[in-house]
């Protein structure tokens, strides 16, 4: 597939789980042992790890299509984006997403400020520059957006292998809202 119909691909899959009219393909016991010797996910996905969003249903995606990389917030640190890497040096992955989404609690967290302890705090860090790039009195949504929008820039800027396959048209790199209320992905 190319990047354009893997795009659309994961907007039908949108569409379909909005609609309450998931496919639910690729999710069978052939599907399962025919990823036994392999895998080549189209797409990765950077999302955050809250327990109401989840991207295989979100995109009415099966078993081996999506590579998956779960943290609070969405960031890019050091072992997110070494998944990342590996997905695109070793998978073949085409496309990444950067997902961040509505009342996101790490963001939420982020903007309160304040001591949330050692690793919390740490976390939270990655989250800063997008309250700071967002301006006074963004809205929590706004800051998702942006933490997502410079995320996806981070990806390209601090890996050679993700930066050099975006800049040989190899791989794309988009971010994304995902609406708690509707289920609906906006592509940023």
């Amino acid at each position: 597939m190319t990047i354009a119909e893997i795009k659309d691909r994961l907007v039908a899959g949108n569409d379909r789980f909005t609609s309450d009219n998931l496919e639910g393909k690729l999710i069978s016991q052939s599907r399962r042992t025919e990823l036994t010797n392999g895998q080549q996910p189209h797409t990765i996905v950077l999302s955050c790890a809250d327990s109401r969003v989840v991207p295989e249903l979100a995109f009415d995606s099966g078993l081996g299509e999506l590579f998956v990389v779960r943290v609070a917030g969405n960031i890019a640190n050091s072992s997110s984006i070494g998944s990342i890497e590996y997905a695109v040096a070793h998978c073949g992955s085409q496309l990444i997403v950067v997902l961040g989404h509505q009342s996101c609690g790490a963001v939420t967290a982020a903007v309160n400020g304040g001591d949330n302890g050692y690793n919390i705090n740490h976390l939270l860090s990655h989250i800063t520059p997008a309250i700071s790039a967002s301006g006074d009195g963004a809205s929590i949504a706004d800051v998702v957006k942006k933490n997502a929008q410079m995320t996806a820039n981070e990806l390209k800027s601090r890996s050679s292998i993700i930066g050099d396959a975006v800049a040989a048209g190899k791989v794309d790199i988009v971010p994304a809202y995902y609406n708690l209320d509707t289920g609906k992905v906006d592509f940023i």
